[in-house]
């Protein structure tokens, strides 16, 4: 294995989309179109990682726990591991509400990567409920949110679950190694949809090439597992 120079974990992204490439629909509203299968693919992917991390719009949208059920938790004891991965939640604004149901459960600790544009009352209403890191600058440099979540929590195995935004950044700076893509039976159409990359009408900075290392169907869906081949970047 070659080591990396600056380490960071390795980041496995977990997606479904439709087989016209839409993961959601134009009005980004939760759409249940996968089956239980694809549901427990989710989870088994979650409780294999260290942490598991999520965009603030989707974590809003969905308004998951991150959690996995408890014969996965009875795995990761039995490993020796956490009860459950802990949950990272990305936001470049930081306007995000503590009453949502990640704030209700206390399965594993819970990381917010912000900017200092989080406002103060913000701040008091996530305190105890998380652990903050705000940057002062407008994004998050997520390169340096793997470094720390590398080197201070330990974090080997990232699982990240969208959203389509977050990838997109994520992919664009190099920092996704695998993607975990189930292709379900269902079209949805319309430009206005978002496909596994947002909604962007920009090219990637390159190509992006993916090997397939694993392909399985279950009744109409198909499970594809594609490693991603890094592009060694010109200065």
């Amino acid at each position: 294995m070659v080591k990396r120079k600056h380490p960071r974990p390795f980041v496995v992204a977990t997606f479904a989309m439709t087989a016209d490439g839409k993961v959601t629909t134009r009005n980004f509203v939760p759409v249940d179109f996968t089956s239980r299968e694809d549901k427990l693919h989710l989870f088994r992917q979650r409780a294999l990682a260290d942490a598991v991390l999520l965009g603030h719009t989707s974590l809003k949208r969905d308004n998951v726990r991150l959690g996995i059920p408890a014969d996965l938790q009875q795995a990761r004891i039995k490993q020796k591991k956490s009860p459950a991965p802990l949950r990272v939640i990305v936001s470049n604004k930081g306007r995000i509400d503590s009453r949502l149901k990640i704030f209700q459960s206390a399965i594993s600790p819970i990381l917010i990567f912000s900017t200092t544009r989080m406002p103060k009352k913000t701040r008091t209403a996530l305190e105890g409920k998380a652990t903050l890191h705000l940057t002062d600058c407008d994004e998050i440099d997520l390169a340096a949110m793997l470094k720390t979540l590398r080197r201070k929590y330990k974090v080997r195995a990232l699982a990240c679950e969208g959203g389509p935004t977050l990838f997109r950044s994520l992919l664009e700076r190099g920092l996704v190694d695998q993607l975990n893509l189930t292709i379900a039976p269902y079209m949805f159409g319309g430009v206005k949809a978002p496909t596994l990359t947002g909604l962007s009408k920009e090219f990637l900075p390159a190509s992006v090439h993916c090997s397939l290392v694993d392909m399985r169907t279950v009744g109409d869906e198909c499970f594809l597992t594609y490693r991603i081949k890094h592009q060694r970047r010109r200065n």
